[in-house]
């Protein structure tokens, strides 16, 4: 799918989807309640017409990707606009309806204190196996490192579906193509490479961009020792895995973005007092992209 074709969809059948159902209608604009924020008055104007938005509370609007990226961005997503076009291919799929239409909202408060595991188990949700499609992701590759989790959210009485990576304090790092969070405890997911002793760590952002380089590797494990950070807060976490562990070398993956250049410099200082290990950004590799499995997906040719 392309920006083109994007645009083409339905703002709103897309906001169907977001259950958002028009609060007034004429013969060329529709008026909803924003999909961005709790209002009692409809604010949000369609233009069925020009199928395009206006937000007057927010004072924002655009095209179908412009209203994808800021629902991305709302809910805590990445949302660039390869991001939006990845998220409108899994909702035009028939296949889509693959949380069988849940509100998001409804689901996933902006804190999630109230999440709980009923049960995981190999991952065989084909909305979930849809999702690791359009990361470039095989599902083989997947299982050997996430699980299929159902989780319950005991505050809406709602439960979902979720691709889960176990974190080193009995969490799960938690993602489908809605949703980005976590089950508590946040915590960095620590992989032992394939050589012992080992002598280099590789240190990703997500999960997502450690599978990216798996799945590039054809399966093969990395040969070092590899952390996933889950997010860059947990960055200190990962200073007492570094120290005394012989690693010659330690191999960063942050996202190019200003977040992700504050986290290599602040990496790099701290190697620069291990005596020992050399540091390798490994940005120029999936530059200019702004991460590994955005990189990943363009080297497959899934970005048109």
């Amino acid at each position: 799918m392309n920006i083109h074709d994007a645009n083409t969809i339905s703002i709103s059948e897309i906001l169907s989807k977001l259950n958002r159902q028009p609060q007034k209608l004429s013969k060329n604009k529709a008026w909803y309640l924003s999909p961005f924020r709790q209002e009692r008055t409809a604010s949000f104007q369609v233009d069925l017409k020009s199928n395009r938005w206006y937000d007057y509370g927010e004072g924002i609007g655009g095209d179908v990707v412009d209203l994808v990226c800021n629902h991305l961005k709302h809910h805590k997503e990445s949302y660039t606009k390869s991001d939006a076009l990845r998220w409108l291919k899994i909702m035009a799929d028939k296949s889509g309806d693959i949380l069988d239409a849940i509100p998001i909202e409804d689901i996933f408060p902006e804190k999630q204190p109230t999440l709980s595991l009923r049960n995981s188990s190999p991952i065989k949700q084909l909305g979930l196996i849809n999702y690791l499609t359009t990361r470039g992701i095989p599902l083989y590759i997947a299982q050997k490192y996430l699980k299929e989790l159902h989780v319950y959210n005991k505050e809406t009485g709602k439960k979902f579906f979720a691709l889960g990576l176990q974190n080193e304090e009995g969490g799960y790092e938690l993602r489908n193509p809605f949703f980005k969070g976590c089950l508590a405890p946040k915590a960095i997911s620590f992989i032992r490479g394939k050589n012992y002793p080992p002598q280099s760590i590789s240190i990703f952002e997500g999960f997502m961009d450690y599978l990216s380089i798996v799945s590039q590797l054809k399966n093969k494990p990395l040969s070092g020792d590899a952390i996933i950070l889950n997010s860059l807060s947990c960055l200190r976490q990962i200073y007492p895995y570094l120290k005394g562990y012989g690693y010659k070398t330690a191999y960063t993956w942050m996202d190019n973005d200003p977040s992700g250049e504050t986290a290599t410099l602040a990496l790099g200082d701290f190697l620069k007092t291990q005596e020992g290990i050399t540091h390798k950004p490994m940005n120029k590799v999936y530059a200019p992209f702004k991460d590994v499995n955005e990189w990943h997906i363009s080297q497959l040719n899934m970005i048109k």
